[in-house]
């Protein structure tokens, strides 16, 4: 027997869907001038920009696919749809932002080891058309990224590469008036430690919900306690919490009972039990299986 709250499917996922395209397209724009500037100024920093710019789009590509096949209605051979779609797009742009990251360390390291003459003007016009679109880019996605992890991670692309793009226009400057050109991959070196640091968290959460992971902010023992108390229930066992995406978190388990209840009297426990985990844990889908005198193993958690 299982119970569901209600979630509530608003008009903004289509302004999800409308903010991605516009994003991609301007992110698509920023990669080719980007390249072709790196190519003709010879800056390194400035192709590094380009080529996680081009994971951006990548990424972005990727989320947009995703909030259009999480919309999809399950199946019968599809019964939970594709709501696991966001968080699989989510991995997947934290694990390039990662391997972006170790392909632009390897590059400035190359780089301090043979280091070129940079052609700076063309590297700060060129960022500063960079940080102009990727801060549209970050504005238009920063609402969604605070309540969704697939959102989350086009927001990261597009805000660490606004910010490496700042540091591209800093150090393009220095170029320009200074000649530092020893700026230009340690810049390289910055940005791709920035992406490790902001990437690692998100590869971790999206991993957790993947894995089936009971929610950190969930104690198991706290539940069993308070199912034990919800009537004559004699042991709490088989206890599975896991997060199917980012607004479904599914608890099942089975229940052996002291005394041969009534169906009537359970659906009141049931219900009972149903809104304490939704209203404390914020437990929305509640599977229980009732049991008395049923010989099979009563530890709580369980491999199987």
């Amino acid at each position: 027997m299982g119970h569901q709250h209600g979630n509530h499917h608003h008009a903004h996922k289509d302004i999800k869907g409308r903010n991605l395209g516009i994003t991609i397209v301007l992110n698509c724009v920023i990669t080719i001038a980007q390249v072709i500037g790196g190519i003709l100024s010879g800056s390194l920093s400035l192709l590094s920009d380009a080529l996680h710019n081009f994971s951006d789009v990548l990424s972005l590509i990727i989320s947009y696919v995703a909030n259009f096949l999480s919309k999809k209605k399950a199946s019968t051979n599809k019964t939970f749809g594709y709501k696991r779609a966001e968080i699989i797009a989510a991995f997947v742009n934290a694990a390039t932002l990662m391997v972006v990251a170790i392909i632009l360390i390897k590059e400035a390291v190359q780089r301090f080891i043979n280091p070129e003459i940079i052609g700076s003007t063309l590297v700060i016009w060129l960022s500063f058309l960079a940080i102009l679109a990727n801060g549209f880019s970050v504005l238009l996605l920063r609402k969604e990224a605070d309540s969704n992890m697939n959102m989350r991670s086009a927001y990261l692309h597009l805000f660490t590469d606004m910010m490496a793009s700042v540091a591209v226009l800093v150090g393009g400057i220095l170029m320009y008036f200074f000649q530092l050109f020893w700026i230009d991959p340690l810049l390289t070196l910055v940005i791709a430690l920035y992406l490790i640091y902001m990437g690692y968290d998100l590869l971790k959460d999206s991993t957790k919900v993947l894995m089936l992971f009971t929610p950190k902010s969930i104690i198991v023992a706290e539940i069993v306690d308070a199912i034990r108390k919800k009537g004559p229930i004699k042991n709490v066992h088989h206890v599975h919490i896991w997060q199917l995406n980012e607004e479904e978190i599914h608890l099942e388990a089975h229940i052996d009972f002291e005394r041969d209840i009534k169906l009537s009297e359970f659906d009141i426990i049931l219900n009972d039990i149903e809104e304490e985990v939704y209203h404390t844990y914020g437990i929305n889908h509640v599977n229980i299986q009732p049991e008395f005198g049923k010989c099979d193993s009563k530890n709580v958690i369980v491999q199987d």
